[in-house]
């Protein structure tokens, strides 16, 4: 079966399902489990018909990552605070979608000068590390999404494929997991962007397109 995407997941919510868009409206913030963040510079926040719909982060001023499925039309961001509504601002200019991985890279009209910018990696981590992960999405399966921004720990198990046959990381859950809104948000390990939120069970697993296994491209579409 096919894994849900973490966008499809709010509007299917059954099955696997992308990471991804989520439903307008904050109720409280309790990624499932996990806990909040309390400073993420590097963070960002996909709107898309003026509302939230995936996590992201931003590379240099002028650049944002975030999944292939979330993108759209009439596509804003809200960039480096970890309480959503309250970050700096930016229309999307145009996006750059991967041939084949969920990554899509989107281009500010506006540039957006923040205290640290995520780093891609150049390496998958190995079989076995302790990863983190961090969103906005829904706090349970059945939401709400998280004002504030949440992180979990998880484990990476192998590599696999992402929603569109691109290379991913395959990480299971230890202290949490992705699940809709978090689509497009940023696997670290060691400080480096080591993944893309794809597609998750809503339960114990998740599978993070590869950022090294997409470096090339990202270093010849936004510079970095």
């Amino acid at each position: 079966m096919r894994p849900f995407i973490l966008a499809c997941a709010l509007l299917c919510a059954a099955g696997a399902a992308p990471a991804n868009a989520a439903p307008s409206g904050d109720v409280s913030p309790l990624i499932i489990g996990g806990s909040l963040v309390s400073s993420a510079p590097w963070s960002a926040a996909v709107y898309r018909g003026g509302s939230f719909t995936c996590s992201g982060t931003i590379l240099s001023p002028e650049w944002v990552l975030t999944a292939k499925h979330c993108v759209g039309s009439n596509l804003t961001v809200r960039v480096g605070n970890v309480h959503r509504a309250q970050g700096t601002p930016s229309s999307v200019s145009r996006y750059v979608n991967h041939a084949q991985a969920d990554q899509s890279l989107l281009r500010l009209s506006t540039p957006i000068q923040t205290s640290e910018y995520a780093k891609p990696a150049d390496t998958n981590p190995a079989n076995g590390t302790t990863n983190q992960i961090y969103g906005w999405g829904y706090t349970s399966r059945s939401g709400p999404v998280s004002p504030q921004l949440k992180t979990a720990d998880v484990r990476m198990n192998s590599v696999c494929r992402d929603y569109y046959g691109g290379q991913a990381l395959c990480t299971s859950r230890i202290t949490g997991n992705a699940w809709s809104g978090d689509s497009g948000g940023p696997q670290m390990y060691n400080g480096l962007q080591v993944g893309v939120a794809s597609t998750a069970d809503g339960s114990s697993t998740q599978q993070y397109s590869s950022v090294p296994a997409t470096r090339e491209w990202i270093r010849t579409t936004a510079g970095v």
